[in-house]
């Protein structure tokens, strides 16, 4: 109890839980979708172009959110143009995408502000780069995303099992993959300043995997990822902040922990019919 009491009494800390928490329970919900569309690495391709953004950002000094954001967005909307390109795949797409954002964002800091801190930060996450209008503006996004993801539900479950069916019956899905994908590189963004460009694609895939060990059905799925991602979260800033480990890295491991967990979990069930 004096840990925990310790532990939030430092702006930071709770900074982190905070942010954290919304991150993680957005990924959880897009993560869903994105594995069972075979998708998940989009995090992966965004994360890079949030870093090239971040690095642009930062050798203008400009707010690093206001100019990753909409950066990643356009990314992830021109994802999908080119993935509906018969002659370039889905995975092509996104290693064109993410390798050349990468190699920007590598040359804007060569040639300007250097390997430094901030550059780190954005590469491997710090619990301890979020500022105050970081926090209020990642609040405000986390909640709109939250809010059209449940406001469309429906149509988000019928594009992920059956495009062409939901297509068939009225359903525009070219706009609800779009509206999946911009909601998932805010996402992104909100995210890489405490996990990293590294690593934030692991709250996307790794909820999402771990459910599917146990549960059966798609809303038990998203409901289980979200509860993994935030408890996983939490455990792993916590962890973070006993030890010392990177907090990305923290939050990595025991969200692999919890994969095993549920594997096991899986195979006794299953052992057990």
């Amino acid at each position: 109890m004096e840990m925990i009491i310790e532990m939030f009494s430092y702006p930071f800390m709770v900074r982190a839980f905070a942010v954290g928490a919304l991150v993680a329970l957005c990924s959880a919900l897009l993560g869903v979708s994105l594995v069972l569309k075979r998708y998940s690495m989009i995090g992966d391709g965004l994360s890079h172009v949030g870093f090239g953004a971040l690095a642009i950002a930062a050798s203008l000094n400009l707010a690093p959110l206001a100019v990753a954001v909409p950066v990643v967005i356009v990314a992830a909307v021109l994802l999908l143009r080119i993935r509906g390109n018969s002659r370039i795949k889905g995975d092509a797409a996104i290693a064109l995408i993410s390798t050349s954002s990468l190699a920007v964002g590598v040359m804007v800091i060569s040639m300007t502000t250097g390997m430094n801190t901030d550059v780190y930060n954005y590469m491997f996450g710090s619990i301890l780069a979020m500022s105050d209008g970081d926090v209020r503006l990642s609040v405000v996004m986390a909640v709109i995303v939250l809010v059209l993801f449940v406001f469309f539900y429906h149509k988000i479950f019928a594009i992920t099992f059956d495009e062409t069916f939901a297509q068939a019956t009225g359903v525009k899905a070219d706009l609800y993959n779009t509206l999946i994908a911009v909601l998932t590189a805010v996402t992104i963004v909100l995210g890489m300043r405490m996990m990293g460009a590294l690593l934030i694609s692991s709250l996307i895939i790794f909820p999402a995997l771990t459910s599917m060990r146990v549960c059966r059905t798609f809303k038990s799925v998203i409901v289980n990822s979200a509860v993994i991602s935030v408890v996983c979260l939490v455990l792993g800033i916590t962890i973070s902040y006993v030890w010392g480990t990177p907090a990305g890295a923290s939050v990595v491991m025991v969200n692999i922990a919890a994969l095993l967990a549920y594997s096991l979990a899986g195979l006794i069930r299953n052992k057990g019919k």
